[in-house]
């Protein structure tokens, strides 16, 4: 995208007011969405964003610019513009060298999805679309998008660092709407990898429908969830979300160091059951949040979190390990070149323990069986957090009975560690999702295998 000559000519102006670190962060998107509602397309759109974001670091002060113009002289405007911002000393002149690391292929891609036909992406959706409403007659809508997305990243930055990647997301999701006598009900499903369009040779489509649609269908017949504290088994995939929320953002320096962490001043000690390991992996190949690159230039790592239970790291960016004097994690991520990264989880999850699934359920009487969890929300300074269950299940005598209506699951985090008493040894991982904060949203990853809460707040509406 840029030039090496270039680039350290621009680094060199961005230093020239007495900025102690300078960077320059490129990138150029490009992606196809197509969007089906109700049989119909209602949207095919391509598009492309591609500019460059250029930070000046001076103490603790920050400069940014960002600009869509990524010529020498759009580049030196940002560069003086971020300069200016970070300027507290004299002025000086310092040259930068460009070394070029090599980066090593996490994800490879095999069918680029841009030379994949906009018919055969629709094609998808209306295979999609007739896979849903085959699951019963019951199903009323159906709504399904497919994106594909190609980012081509470029990092240089005053420490002599000079970075490329290049990243290739394909994505498939599925809404459908079930009538009956208690209302319309909806079920959803999704699959998403860091890989190209052989994504389809690898998966069922049809199945990924029938999925959206059985969800939808189960709750045409489902009972009130329950009220009260009780056992809460999770299923292998479906509550990786909630270790993101409820403890991953705690797990990121930015939050420890601005104490709005429950886990600040905690690595050493027990925070979870002994049962528990918890990973942030940007190196899981094809997974959602995989990377070979952070935004700012360093390898993905795999990075331990909790181990048996005890803390012993947390994730970190560049900013925070400078100022803590210890090494990056891989964990500096940003949405777009008009953003400034932060600390980022990548592929969350906690590692397989060693029981059967089925002895998990066998050895709980009375509790609940999330099948699929939701969207939530959670305090990280306190850990208290509610997640919907979008697909449950009583659990009766040892054994998964009746369907519930959708409930909440709400609880504290750091208890939540505490309280799992069985990890079973199935390992999967979930949904792809989007991971919001401070306005940026990011690709992430998360699992887990199916494990048991010996005791959750369940809120539901049963009496």
């Amino acid at each position: 995208m840029i030039d090496d000559d270039v680039l350290e000519r621009v680094l060199a102006s961005a230093l020239r007011t007495g900025g102690e670190f300078a960077e320059v962060f490129a990138s150029d998107w490009q992606g196809t969405g197509v969007g089906l509602d109700d049989g119909r397309i209602e949207q095919l759109s391509t598009g492309r964003s591609r500019g460059a974001g250029i930070r000046v670091i001076r103490g603790e002060s920050t400069g940014f610019a960002h600009t869509a113009d990524v010529s020498e002289a759009g580049l030196l405007a940002a560069a003086r513009a971020a300069a200016e911002a970070a300027s507290h000393g004299e002025a000086g002149v310092r040259t930068v060298a460009l070394v070029e690391r090599s980066t090593r292929v996490v994800s490879p891609v095999d069918v680029d999805p841009a030379k994949v036909g906009k018919a055969a992406k629709v094609e998808l959706l209306r295979r999609v679309d007739e896979a849903a409403r085959s699951a019963g007659s019951a199903i009323a809508q159906v709504s399904a998008g497919y994106s594909d997305g190609r980012t081509r990243i470029l990092i240089a930055n005053s420490d002599g660092l000079l970075a490329r990647d290049e990243r290739v997301r394909t994505l498939m999701r599925v809404s459908a709407v079930a009538n009956g006598d208690t209302g319309m009900q909806t079920g959803f499903d999704s699959v998403g990898h860091t890989m190209g369009f052989e994504l389809f040779d690898k998966i069922s489509v049809e199945e990924v429908a029938r999925t959206a649609a059985r969800r939808a269908l189960t709750k045409l017949k489902a009972r009130p969830a329950p009220s009260g504290s009780l056992p809460v088994v999770i299923k292998a995939g479906s509550g990786g979300v909630l270790f993101h929320e409820a403890c991953g953002h705690g797990l990121e320096a930015d939050l420890v160091s601005k104490g709005a962490s429950v886990y600040r001043g905690k690595v050493g000690e027990l925070v979870a059951s002994p049962l528990v390991t918890l990973v942030d992996d940007g190196t899981m190949t094809h997974e959602w949040g995989a990377i070979s690159i952070d935004d700012e230039g360093h390898p993905s790592q795999y990075n331990v979190l909790i181990q048996d239970g005890v803390l012993t790291d947390y994730m970190w960016d560049f900013l925070r390990a400078r100022k803590e004097g210890r090494p990056q994690s891989g964990n500096g991520r940003r949405q777009s070149y008009k953003d400034l990264p932060m600390v980022r989880m990548t592929n969350t999850y906690v590692l397989n323990g060693q029981e059967e699934p089925d002895d998990i359920i066998r050895d709980t009487s009375h509790g609940v069986y999330v099948a699929h969890l939701g969207g939530g929300s959670v305090n990280t300074a306190t850990g208290d957090f509610v997640f919907g269950m979008t697909e449950a299940y009583m659990i009766e005598n040892g054994e998964i009975t009746e369907p519930l209506r959708e409930g909440n699951l709400i609880g504290n985090g750091p208890q939540v560690l505490r309280d799992i008493d069985r990890l079973g040894n199935d390992f999967a991982m979930g949904n792809p999702g989007t991971c919001g904060k401070d306005g940026q949203g990011v690709p992430v990853g998360d699992g887990q295998p199916t494990l048991r809460v010996a005791s959750l707040t369940v809120g539901g509406t049963a009496a």
